[in-house]
């Protein structure tokens, strides 16, 4: 069983950047592959970016590509992700989530966070 809480939400200008972190409790987090999604209103959870268990792997959505950075430290049990030049159409619940394995995280992970809601505004 892994715990997952994300924390650095916010309201944000557009252009404008937010960190978030996703803190890991339980089973041996260099264990697992981890990602962030995010559900806008009214549209389903979409993946966001995706991060190895080692870290040395990662992968990203095309419309964060360039923007957005997923990072782990496997000593703090957290997973960040680094978001630049934010647009409106960035604004959604964004959660952390982890899968038991090395390689990438699946589209339907194991665990997933209770979320946090990043709002950009234009």
């Amino acid at each position: 069983q892994v715990q997952l809480v994300e924390s650095g939400g916010g309201m944000v200008q557009a252009g404008g950047s937010l960190r978030l972190s996703c803190a890991a409790s339980g089973r041996t987090f260099s264990g697992y592959a981890m990602g962030w999604f995010r559900q806008a209103p009214g549209k389903e959870r979409e993946f966001v970016a995706g991060i190895s268990a080692s870290g040395i792997s990662t992968n990203y959505a095309d419309s964060v590509k360039g923007r957005f950075t997923i990072s782990r430290d496997n000593a703090k049990n957290t997973v960040y992700l680094q978001m630049n030049s934010l647009k409106p159409e960035d604004t959604a619940v964004y959660y952390c989530a982890a899968d038991p394995n090395y390689g990438s995280v699946s589209i339907s992970p194991d665990y997933w966070g209770q979320g946090t809601q990043v709002t950009v505004s234009s």
